[in-house]
């Protein structure tokens, strides 16, 4: 048990490490001829055409002609690999904190920038939703936006913090919902559900008059909106009181 925890915080420290530029350099074998970030720029493009499945050290090792265990002069390893790729392709935070009006159409422009983060690379989701990893320099930036914008918003530290994580989760789920999406499947989940609806509508009331209103036709407005028009009516009259 100490042995995997020892193993576990070396872990985290080779992570951190890589992350934030303090890094030991080889002081052995030839002069570098790659680094973490190159690699990791190269694990990004097989992650956004390939998948998160698709990336591997081996893989990664290909693009370059070399051997996997070259790789290992800049990377610990897979796990580490992915923090650094994460921190990467999130990019710097929205710049939202100009954008007149205060504190909620700042948020509003930051969740959409967020949400637009997540559809140039959808495998992030997947990176972070499994375990608590390192945040990078990057990733603490996206979180100082947010609180940043809140700043003049009258909420307490931890409500601001509270209201970044309400924010990320419904961007989080919009994001999903866009990966998970399938035209086909789609249109075979209506026909089958019409097809029950039809035989069974006196115990689903409800749902079926929904239905026939057109409560799950397809719209033109964004689906992220109005989930985020309700957090932040929510925020707004937490602030007021």
């Amino acid at each position: 048990m100490a042995t995997r925890k020892a193993k576990e915080q070396a872990d985290v420290q080779a992570s951190f490490a890589l992350l934030w530029g303090e890094q030991e350099p080889p002081s052995r074998g030839p002069k570098p001829s790659l680094s973490a970030t190159r690699i990791a720029e190269v694990a990004i493009g097989i992650a956004d055409t390939e998948g998160l499945d698709g990336v591997s050290l081996a893989r990664v090792a290909k693009e370059f002609g070399v051997t996997a265990m070259a790789l290992y002069r800049y990377v610990p390893g897979k796990a580490e690999l992915l923090d650094l790729m994460v921190d990467l392709a999130i990019g710097p935070p929205a710049e939202a904190g100009d954008i007149p009006g205060g504190w909620r159409p700042q948020l509003t422009e930051w969740a959409r920038q967020c949400l637009a983060m997540y559809r140039r690379h959808p495998w992030i989701l997947a990176a972070t939703g499994t375990r608590r990893q390192i945040m990078g320099p990057h990733q603490l930036g996206w979180l100082e936006a947010a609180l940043a914008a809140l700043a003049g918003s009258g909420l307490t530290p931890a409500q601001r913090h509270d209201t970044f994580l309400l924010l990320v989760g419904h961007v989080r789920t919009v994001a999903q919902q866009h990966v998970d999406h399938d035209d086909a499947a789609s249109d075979e989940w209506a026909r089958l559900t019409a097809q029950a609806l039809e035989r069974h509508e006196q115990r689903f009331p409800a749902l079926t008059q929904a239905i026939a209103a057109g409560a799950f036709a397809p719209r033109e407005a964004s689906p992220l909106d109005f989930g985020l028009e309700r957090i932040l009516d929510g925020v707004a009259a937490l602030a007021s009181r």
